[in-house]
């Protein structure tokens, strides 16, 4: 599954300017929002030189970007913040364009609503555990403690990323995530601009632009706070890009294509992106021993080419 990002904002900010433009998903933009709409959600593209060389190389038929899944609530508030929970990056968009802009004071409001938003949710969850905790349950009444206690930090104007200890399971906070913040503006990405160039060919919008795209790091910044690497698997079929945590496994990397070829694993043919460019081929690259095999536990490097033999 996708690594999923949050856009916030403050009314007129441009975030859904900069959530079409990530993903091309032509959701309608409004400047007021209400409770009962629902979040957008797109996929944005990670680019990455290296796939389309790969691709090139074994002539594939079709070419995957890796991708991150991104959602746009529509405003602010503790209910609305509540969709995105389960996000793993926030992404907080500045208004910078307005003659009275004040980026600053904006990502120092949109901190406060999470503020409010985490709040909200210990509040909630400390009255659904002080009923439970009247059955007598040892571990409801300890969790109930540790909840009146983490009331007092927020309320104290505190964060649960402050938090020294471990927090409850149940909780999934909004200020421990990963925050960045995009300002729309001359001092940042101009929103308007790179949702229209999106709806443009590649080539053709690259002609539009004096640098590279902006969009282009804004995913790379999102890629680096969620400390994630690249790896692939390319074939005549499909030559396509994966993510995956700095850290993690072979086995981690097979489960993220497919879960039979993780249950079935028995060995991974491993070589770097760019070694098997030079080398030109698969074989040439064997016959020159840069490419290897590795076990289960083998931790993935970023750029890693990766053909997984298994039985199911």
């Amino acid at each position: 599954m996708a690594l999923e990002v949050g856009i916030v904002g403050l009314p007129n900010s441009g975030k859904t300017t900069l959530f079409n433009a990530l993903t091309r998903a032509g959701a309608e933009i409004t400047a007021y929002a209400s409770v009962t709409e629902k979040p957008n959600v797109g996929m944005a593209a990670i680019a990455d030189d290296r796939l389309q060389q790969l691709a090139e190389l074994v002539s594939a038929r079709k070419v995957t970007p890796a991708a991150i899944r991104v959602v746009d609530v529509p405003g602010t508030g503790p209910q609305l913040l509540g969709n995105l929970r389960q996000v793993d990056a926030i992404l907080a968009v500045l208004d910078g364009f307005s003659p009275d802009a004040t980026p600053a004071d904006d990502l120092e409001t949109l901190q406060l609503e999470l503020l409010v938003a985490d709040r909200d949710h210990v509040e909630r969850r400390h009255e659904r555990v002080s009923k439970e905790a009247k059955s007598g349950d040892a571990s409801k009444r300890a969790e109930l403690e540790l909840l009146t206690t983490l009331l007092a930090h927020l309320d104290a104007g505190r964060t649960l990323a402050d938090w020294p200890g471990e927090l409850p399971g149940e909780l999934d906070p909004l200020t421990t995530k990963p925050l960045l913040a995009v300002e729309n503006g001359p001092g940042g990405i101009d929103c308007k601009l790179e949702a229209e160039l999106a709806d443009l060919p590649d080539e053709e919008a690259a002609e539009f632009r004096d640098r590279p795209s902006a969009l282009d790091e804004v995913v790379r910044r999102l890629k680096d706070a969620l400390g994630l690497i690249a790896f692939f698997t390319a074939g005549d079929k499909e030559t396509r890009a994966w993510t995956l945590r700095q850290g993690q496994t072979a086995l981690e990397a097979a489960a993220t294509v497919h879960t039979d070829i993780a249950r079935g694993f028995i060995r991974c043919e491993v070589i770097s992106a760019d070694d098997l460019v030079e080398a030109g081929s698969h074989a040439e690259a064997a016959r020159r021993g840069t490419q290897r095999l590795e076990g289960k536990t083998y931790v993935v490097a970023d750029g890693d080419v990766l053909n997984v033999r298994f039985n199911v």
